[in-house]
């Protein structure tokens, strides 16, 4: 993989993190750094997730539904996330 494909990669995972924090509904109480990164692991897992189930990954232009597949497991990833984050409470004593 060359630079610019791991810039790239970076790039897309930002995006389908935001989207995926755009799809749960209500609020996430977790930082915006782990949306980044749970973005950018989804959509390496997106891609996987693609290849696996037959979807072209390599075309000329946008993938649509690999891109589908990615904001859908970032989706899944930040719903967990912010439920499991969602339950800790704080302790004064």
């Amino acid at each position: 993989m060359t630079v610019l494909g791991i810039i790239t990669a970076l790039i897309v995972g930002l995006i389908v993190g935001a989207l995926g924090r755009l799809v749960v509904p209500g609020r996430q109480n977790i930082p915006m750094w782990l949306h980044m990164l749970i973005g950018v692991g989804a959509a390496l897992l997106g891609t996987v997730i693609a290849r696996a189930a037959g979807i072209a990954t390599e075309t000329a232009g946008i993938d649509w539904r690999e891109l589908l597949v990615q904001v859908v497991v970032a989706a899944i990833a930040v719903a967990i996330v912010a439920g499991v984050g969602g339950r800790r409470s704080v302790s004064r004593y």
